[in-house]
Parts: structure tokens; C-alpha cells; sequence
């Protein structure tokens, strides 16, 4: 069976830290800012870690 290729929209998403967890960035950026608070804006801009729940299926898919 062949190797199973990288999804490269995911990879360019997601980003490894020095412990192995998976970095990623918020939704909910893009658009209708002015729909959210000054401090929802300031909180969507940090980066986040992917959820123990996903972290599985995640890691299939970006082959890392």
C-alpha cells in the first residue's frame, strides 16, 4: 500500500512546538470585527494548542 500524502492545507496551518503538541491560530478573525469586543479581537490574535481529542486524527493526517 502506498504512503499516505500530507494534507498540505492542514500543514500550512498547524505548526509543531518543541514539546510535540500542535500549534494552531483562531477562527472568527477574518470578518464582522465590529461585532466583538476589543478584548474577543486581543484574544483571537494569541495562537492556541490543538485539543487532546483532535490531536489524533490531526497527526494522521499531517504524516509529521
Amino acid at each position: 500500500m502506498p504512503k499516505m500524502k500530507t494534507k498540505r492545507a492542514l500543514a500550512k496551518r498547524v505548526k509543531r512546538t518543541g514539546s510535540g503538541q500542535l500549534k494552531r491560530g483562531h477562527a472568527y478573525v477574518s470578518h464582522f470585527a465590529a461585532n466583538k469586543t476589543h478584548k474577543q479581537k486581543v484574544q483571537l490574535r494569541k495562537s492556541a494548542l490543538v485539543s487532546k481529542s483532535d490531536m489524533k486524527r490531526i497527526k494522521l493526517l499531517i504524516q509529521d
